[in-house]
């Protein structure tokens, strides 16, 4: 399965990002899960599977209870590959980030002014 085949779905994408605060049991995964998306126990785990299948997740265990992982490195391949659609957004958030700094300078100027 492709990687955007895996994240594209909504499911998943949520199970990512709750991992991404750190390890969790598939139990707390589930419920989360099973609240947000009205879906059952067993589809949860169909989820999980596909991630840890394709290299998403990783597994351990923990006494009876199974401890879920982002693993890095699959979602490494997908920063990859959109590396080479970076150029369309990198400039105009440059000149975001150029606009801001230049906003807070002219407060900041805009302060000491009015304190002198």
């Amino acid at each position: 399965m492709h990687a955007f085949d895996v994240l594209g779905d909504p499911v998943r994408r949520r199970i990512l990002e709750l991992l991404a605060d750190g390890e969790k049991a598939a139990g707390e995964i589930g419920a989360t899960i099973q609240d947000e998306f009205a879906i059952t126990q067993p589809a949860v785990s169909q989820h999980l599977k596909v991630l840890r299948d394709n290299g998403f997740t990783t597994v351990r265990p923990e006494g009876q209870r199974r401890l879920y992982a982002v693993n890095g490195a699959a979602l490494r391949d997908v920063d990859a590959w959109l590396d080479g659609f970076r150029r369309f957004w990198t400039p105009p958030l440059n000149a975001l980030a150029t606009e801001i700094a230049r906003g807070k300078r002219q407060r900041r100027q805009g302060r000491q002014d009015a304190g002198s």
